[in-house]
């Protein structure tokens, strides 16, 4: 074995987005494209020599040998340990969890999340600290930076190594760990909550459905809830995770989880819909919530964990304070209102969260794209919000349905949807955007279809623990009786552009809890159409995908 220095060049379009670098696989699997990226990330975190990684990925097609090429240039870096996940597979969640027990200097996680896997399909690659959380923007912007200055890069000539072999392995003078990727994160999950009331749960009956997607999450779902938890074997459908997500698309959403969505609308008597439902995504840090016939929004269920976290062990104590991204709804912000703790609103990012839960000023965290998390990582965690749910069904005894009304009988209903534009004109989506900006100012006061604007901006935060400000987050329209409109890009895609539209009405009398969630918001749809004109200007007469 000898290290190799190589040169190189630098190479276009390498500016990590909301959760790290994503392109198609061509992209990353060209000549020195991953090399570069992951050479500066290393110089950016400046002297590895005598440090461990943490390093795993969703099993997605390329990951395999993006980690042999990661493995080769972290012992070129002096790097004195790697934690691998055995097959190269690690939940998001728990690459977290293995940097933050074993004391790790940080972690690479080799995902593209929700995005479509295979050939053909996406690829991703993002570093994690060592709080466990995603590098904040000043580390992110340092890469992209060195990316464009590179001109060589560091690697081993070391020899593949076996990824499936549980034990340890030497590259140059740095040693690899295979280790069992559920062991430490099952660990964490039992300090959590009560097994031995889940346990009771299925063993008085109650069925469940988990759609693992063909994702990562499936090994841990199996190994959890049918071989700790004593789920019935099945319980977990597509649980063995496949390159190609075995052509699906790993969004745990109405549209792209339509299995479950079949099953969980099964009908009664012995063709009965398991009693609970859910899904998660590619990495495992999303989560979707079902009941029979019943679906949940990921606002919701942020405030509905929040309002009985109590129930669980590991929130005995009660909470710190709610943070939620701005485009989640604002139901958390009730439940954190009426149990004297705040609710910060930050911008779309989990990183944005870290801060606050390493200062101990929040405790649980949500976005409302199917993401919800606290402070015993720093991640979203998809596994764990379908353990905090079974943990409260032990405890109420009601079915998903039933705890979900009687929320909104206690809080009210917040009617949310989102509206997604997906591969649009990028030059368009950014036109359509600065045109709204521009119309911004003269909003306040104006009257549409019976709502009157009190508040239009383009949000902005400051981080209340490092003063940090991120600009330009996404476009709000807030109404006199708090009905919200956002617009925003996403920074998750490969392709295009994707337009999010937000919408949001808040309504107390639970004699109009019932109505259908697009015809209770047509108003606000109808508006957002008259102030952004997206019709005229993506071409599109609807939405991609509704959730």
């Amino acid at each position: 074995m000898a290290i190799q220095i190589i040169n190189t060049a630098p190479m276009a379009g390498q500016r990590p987005g909301t959760s790290g670098l994503r392109k198609k696989v061509a992209v990353f699997s060209a000549p020195q494209y991953l090399e570069n990226f992951v050479q500066s990330v290393f110089d950016t975190l400046g002297d590895c020599r005598g440090q461990t990684l943490v390093l795993g990925g969703d099993g997605r097609y390329y990951n395999r040998a993006a980690i042999q090429t990661v493995l080769r240039m972290a012992a070129a870096h002096g790097y004195a340990r790697v934690l691998l996940g055995q097959g190269g597979i690690l939940s998001t969640p728990a690459v977290s969890c293995v940097i933050r027990k074993h004391g790790a200097s940080g972690g690479i996680i080799l995902s593209a999340s929700h995005n479509p896997g295979g050939p053909d399909g996406d690829f991703g690659i993002k570093y994690n600290i060592a709080n466990g959380g995603p590098a904040p923007e000043k580390v992110t912007e340092a890469m992209f930076a060195r990316t464009q200055t590179l001109t060589e890069y560091r690697i081993s000539d070391a020899a593949d190594i076996d990824l499936d072999a549980l034990g340890t392995v030497r590259i140059e003078q740095m040693t690899v760990e295979v280790i069992d990727p559920v062991l430490d994160y099952a660990e964490l999950m039992q300090q959590l909550f009560d097994f031995d009331a889940i346990r009771a749960l299925f063993a008085d009956g109650l069925r469940i459905c988990f759609d693992g997607m063909h994702a990562v999450s499936g090994p841990y779902a199996t190994a959890i809830l049918e071989g700790m938890l004593g789920a019935p074997k099945g319980s977990v459908i597509n649980g063995v995770p496949l390159e190609d997500f075995g052509g699906g698309h790993p969004d745990p959403n109405p549209v792209n989880a339509q299995e479950l969505i079949a099953i969980m609308a099964a009908g009664d008597g012995d063709n009965a819909a398991p009693d609970f439902g859910a899904a998660s995504d590619g990495d495992g840090d999303r989560n979707m919530i079902v009941g029979r016939r019943f679906d949940v929004t990921p606002s919701d269920s942020l405030a509905i964990l929040a309002a009985n976290a109590t129930v669980a062990p590991g929130y005995r104590a009660g909470l710190s304070g709610i943070a939620r991204s701005m485009p989640t709804s604002g139901a958390a912000d009730r439940v954190a209102s009426a149990l004297g703790i705040p609710c910060y609103e930050t911008p779309t990012g989990w990183k944005f969260f870290g801060t606050l839960l390493d200062a101990g000023m929040a405790t649980l965290c949500g976005e409302e794209s199917y993401g919800t998390g606290s402070n015993h990582v720093r991640e979203k965690d998809g596994l764990w919000a379908v353990l905090f749910w079974l943990n409260l069904l032990a405890e109420k005894k009601q079915s998903v349905e039933d705890i979900v009304r009687a929320h909104w009988a206690t809080y009210g209903r917040n009617y949310y949807s989102r509206h997604d534009y997906e591969d649009i004109d990028s030059a368009g989506a950014a036109q359509l955007m600065a045109a709204v900006r521009g119309r911004l100012a003269a909003l306040p006061g104006q009257q549409f279809d019976g709502y009157t604007v009190a508040l239009a901006d383009d949000f902005s935060y400051t981080d209340p623990v490092d003063g940090s400000v991120a600009t330009q987050q996404g476009i709000r329209i807030i109404m006199t009786d708090g009905a919200r409109i956002v617009l925003r890009l996403s920074g998750t895609g490969t392709e295009g552009a994707t337009l999010r539209l937000y919408l949001e009405r808040y309504e107390a009398d639970p004699e109009q809890h019932d109505i259908p969630t697009q015809r209770a918001l047509e108003g606000l749809i109808a508006v957002a159409e008259q102030v952004a004109q997206i019709r005229a200007r993506t071409g599109r007469d609807a939405p991609t995908v509704t959730t």
